[in-house]
């Protein structure tokens, strides 16, 4: 199946044509004029007509009248006939451009574990079996923490605040769109590992904020469908179709200005790291089958795609596993060296910002009111240590597993990393493709720098970080 771009609403349709019309007219004279002629002269080329051998003077005065005549009726009809296609082009383009090719819109709110980011879209209108290409118009953070964090009121059922937040991109996004297409326009809301751990943690609260939040949606002038926690996997696989889409390799425009399926174009696997989890997705052979696995038909093609979702190993809740592995080994809560942090850095923790967590397991008891005080140690050597020690590379009862024993086949092929791996790298200064090698010594240099000069960068790229 063929996929076009449909003409822009209110540009014409010769901007398109100029060629293709001219080339045709040109024809059209070019095979009428010689057809004249042939009824007074015998070219032997003009096979399809025949004329007399013998002719006489009266006879050829009156072909070249007829010819004469000819001419002009045949100028005249062509005449006619361009003035009859220049009405069927401009009713055919004003019933395009208003019936078929008006823009749509859809809203997507990813709420993640640090915050939510409200995403517009928009393409062209459909027309029969036709589509065009989806671009992003505005991506809008919404401002605070993540839903996960929000405080419902039992009267009011809202987060007065954390609505509000939501509010100011609702405004924009009321701004871009026509009043005329708001009740057309589909909004979702999509949760993630954030509100996926605290269903597990507290199901009751985890119903109230999303019930809250559907209230609240539905209370716009759009075409609201659902607003739901999201399974991992179903992350993973959207975070692939993403990144192989803006790649091009699910479709591409061919030199007839038509969408198709890229011929023999390979794949591009995903890496996700978020707030509270971390996604992998990659395409596999069509005969690999599991509960990881996922068969997908993109543009009339099917892919076989290995996703899974790590809950609890995304960059805070990672964060949160390696300090408490620090506290747990320390004998001393008032002066805590920890050699992730850099030298001249230091910090005081409160227990609850480690241990209120379900990817934190404490060995220990600590009170409430607990805090720990933690000073930069920058000892790169042994921050790796710590951070692979939250890893279990040994347990594995499958052919062969990425880590805690989950089974993953074979990784080749070109990755795209992105999230909390763009954030990471851009804090390390890194832009573009950058190698495995290069990667970690880069690491290790920024590990041994001091926080002066660290806190610098870290001030620049503040609001951008998870």
């Amino acid at each position: 199946m063929g996929y076009t771009t449909p003409v822009p609403v209110g540009q014409s349709l010769f901007r398109y044509f100029p060629f293709s019309l001219s080339l045709s007219l040109s024809l059209f004279y070019s095979l009428l004029l010689p057809l004249s002629h042939c009824f007074c002269c015998p070219p032997s080329h003009w096979v399809q007509i025949s004329c007399p051998k013998q002719q006489t003077e009266q006879d050829m005065a009156s072909g070249r009248k007829m010819g004469y005549k000819f001419r002009i009726a045949g100028v005249f009809l062509l005449l006619l006939a361009s003035i009859a296609a220049l009405v069927a082009v401009a009713i055919i383009q004003d019933t395009w451009a208003f019936n078929e090719y008006t823009i749509e819109y859809g809203i997507v709110i990813d709420s993640g574990s640090s915050r939510s980011n409200v995403y517009l879209y928009e393409w062209p209108g459909e027309k029969q079996n036709e589509t065009g290409v989806v671009t992003e118009t505005l991506n809008c953070k919404v401002m605070g923490e993540g839903i996960s964090a929000m405080k419902v009121d039992p009267d009011t059922k809202k987060d007065v605040k954390s609505l509000e937040a939501f509010q100011v991109c609702m405004d924009k996004v009321l701004k871009i769109i026509p009043s005329a297409k708001h009740n057309t326009t589909t909004l979702f809301l999509g949760a993630t590992a954030g509100m996926r751990l605290l269903h597990e943690q507290n199901e009751a609260r985890s119903n109230e904020i999303m019930e809250s939040i559907r209230t609240y949606l539905s209370s716009l002038p759009f075409n609201f469908q659902n607003a739901s926690i999201i399974t991992g996997q179903e992350e993973g696989l959207y975070g692939w179709v993403t990144a192989n889409y803006l790649k091009g390799n699910l479709l591409e425009k061919n030199l007839w200005n038509t969408y198709v399926h890229p011929d023999g174009r390979k794949t591009t696997g995903s890496m996700d790291l978020g707030g509270a989890s971390t996604q992998i997705a990659f395409a596999v052979p069509e005969d690999l089958r599991g509960p990881d696995y996922m068969n997908v038909k993109m543009y009339g093609y099917s892919y076989n795609v290995y996703t899974h979702s790590f809950l609890c190993y995304g960059k805070n809740e990672l964060g949160k596993k390696v300090l408490e592995k620090i506290v747990e080994d320390s004998n001393n809560f008032t002066y805590i060296e920890n050699p992730c942090y850099p030298e001249g850095f230091n910090i005081t923790i409160e227990v609850s910002e480690i241990f209120d967590s379900k990817c934190t397991n404490p060995k220990r008891l600590y009170s409430p009111d607990q805090t720990f005080f933690m000073v930069g140690g920058s000892n790169s050597d042994k921050c790796k240590e710590i951070v692979k020690s939250v890893f279990d590379f040994n347990t594995c009862s499958h052919k062969q597993c990425s880590f805690n024993g989950v089974e993953q086949p074979p990784v080749t092929g070109e990755f795209m990393a992105y999230a909390g791996f763009f954030y990471t790298a851009r804090a390390l200064l890194l832009n573009g493709t950058s190698y495995l090698e290069q990667f970690n010594a880069t690491i290790g240099n920024f590990c041994h720098t001091h926080w002066t000069v660290v806190s610098l960068q870290v001030n620049k790229l503040l609001s951008n970080v998870l």
